[in-house]
């Protein structure tokens, strides 16, 4: 030994500490605790010493990736410090319990990629089905054939002077309002009265369009839509006046137009448009207001935008105008050559070729239709609701996610859904009629306007547009009760993308037999 190693005497070992942190603290408790390991004892056992043990575990590793000492880690904020604590934890565990994405359990919703595919590939396949028609028929459309059909005779336009005629039956129901708001005539006189004058409208323009020979079957279409719509909303306006009547004949209080419109002076956010009393409504403003408006309830008050929007009026006005040429285009371009070519299959009851020509037919169809929907239901009727300041632009529900037959009804078309509810449902069932029965009831009326606005104008009776409709009960039964989720809004789109094109084949193979093949 040397004299240096004499001269110091017995030397003391010591266990450097760092003090970093929670990590110095830790450190520190490691050499205290080595005086446990001097004395050949052990630590007592505890959570809280394990847990601690493995953080400081986690330090080092931190302290070995990041290559700082405890004097540098010293410097650090906690925050970092403890980014790179969570950083490690990371890498010690990546999985967790959770479900796959396509998965229902999953909770997952947002599929808008999805649906861009979709859109994507429905566009391409097409656009191929079109160019292949092009190929084989070259361009069909024709805005001037279109033109022609209104200008076939210039001095005789019998859908036109049937429509101009439908001003004496609005003014009939209004006389009569009138007459019994006075008690000049008793109230079972008023109703034969408006009985007589919804009985003429329908049976005037029916005849109408079957005895006139120059009457085309998209003329006939044309007036007896409107005729169907006065149809609904005079019946409407009727039923309505005579709750008043009633109200009034019970001693009520004054009844304001806000009774049947509670929410209007809150709705109409301006003074600009008063109220007025029963029968201070029986007025020809009043009257056709009521009769350009997009709804076919009448009440006593609308609520009323507060100004007309230039920039909304003028988009709707584009898509109104762009849509319908569309329409046509499409029509003449698509429709019509595939229902040509599918007279000989249906002559022949070549059956592989009868499916093979609805199934062609059936896209374009549906097309159609869902370009007629917003055509009609968002862009016509929000323009015309904007041009009167209608405040209610409810025209449609989220029909296109129906789980069952009967929601698609109930939302698809909400102004015949009101009126159905409201002057046909209800009352049957406040008469004790079952709710089974007031439904089939529905349908039965809906199916008699379909035939009629259909077999009417073709000058032919088929019943087939009424069978399709009370084929709806208990299609509605079906799905209702074996369908749910989306196995209902399959067979809700199958419904309709199906069951349209066999009504249209129908129609047409029965209207060329009559009028080409028993003419030749």
């Amino acid at each position: 030994m040397s004299d240096r190693a004499e001269m110091r005497g017995p030397v003391t070992h010591r266990r450097r500490t760092t003090i970093s942190g929670t990590g110095g603290a830790l450190n520190l408790k490691q050499a205290n605790g080595g005086k446990w390991h001097d004395a050949g004892e052990k630590p007592p056992p505890s959570g809280k010493a394990k847990a601690k043990a493995e953080e400081a575990e986690v330090c080092r590793h931190v302290d070995r990736d990041t290559g700082m000492s405890g004097q540098q880690q010293l410097t650090n904020s906690p925050t970092k410090h403890k980014r790179a604590v969570d950083d490690i934890n990371q890498r010690l565990s990546c999985h967790v319990f959770q479900e796959s994405l396509l998965s229902s359990s999953s909770g997952y919703s947002n599929y808008r990629g999805i649906l861009n595919w979709c859109v994507v590939m429905l566009v391409l396949s097409n656009a191929r089905l079109f160019l292949e028609n092009i190929i084989k028929y070259g361009i069909l459309v024709d805005p001037i054939q279109v033109v022609s059909l209104f200008l076939k005779d210039p001095y005789s336009w019998p859908a036109a002077c049937l429509i101009i005629v439908s001003n004496v039956f609005i003014l009939a129901a209004l006389y009569t309002e009138r007459r019994l708001a006075v008690g000049t005539i008793s109230k079972t006189t008023g109703l034969i009265l408006h009985i007589l004058n919804l009985t003429s409208m329908l049976i005037l323009s029916s005849a109408t369009a079957l005895t006139v020979t120059s009457m085309t079957p998209v003329g006939g279409v044309i007036s007896l839509g409107v005729y169907t719509v006065l149809f609904l909303k005079l019946y409407s306006y009727q039923d309505t006046n005579r709750w008043c009547r009633e109200i009034r004949q019970a001693k009520a209080k004054k009844m304001t137009r806000s009774f049947s419109c509670p929410s209007v002076a809150q709705s109409n956010g301006s003074a600009a448009h008063t109220h007025v009393s029963y029968p201070g409504n029986l007025t020809h403003r009043d009257m056709y207001y009521f009769v350009f408006a997009p709804t076919l309830c009448y009440q006593l008050n609308f609520p009323r935008s507060p100004r007309i929007r230039k920039r909304f009026l003028m988009r709707r006005l584009l898509e109104m105008l762009f849509l319908m040429q569309l329409l046509v285009g499409l029509i003449q371009q698509w429709m019509v050559p595939t229902i040509q070519n599918s007279m000989k299959p249906f002559q022949e009851m070549d059956f592989s070729r009868m499916v093979e020509r609805l199934l062609k037919l059936a896209v374009p169809n549906h097309l159609i239709w869902l370009i007629f929907f917003y055509w009609f239901f968002h862009s016509s009727l929000n323009f015309v609701a904007e041009m009167l300041q209608f405040g209610d632009r409810e025209f449609y529900r989220d029909w296109w996610n129906s789980e069952t037959v009967t929601y698609f009804w109930a939302n698809w078309n909400i102004p015949v859904h009101k009126w159905c509810l409201r002057h046909f449902y209800k009352p049957m069932l406040r008469n004790g009629v079952n709710k089974f029965l007031a439904q089939t009831a529905v349908f039965l009326a809906s199916a008699f306007f379909h035939e009629y606005l259909v077999s009417v104008p073709l000058k032919m009776f088929r019943l087939w547009a009424f069978m399709g409709m009370m084929a709806q009960v208990p299609l509605a039964w079906f799905v209702g009760r074996f369908l749910n989720g989306n196995y209902g809004n399959a067979a809700m789109w199958i419904s309709l993308i199906i069951g349209q094109p066999i009504a249209v084949l129908m129609y047409v193979h029965d209207y060329y037999i009559i009028h080409h093949v028993n003419t030749t």
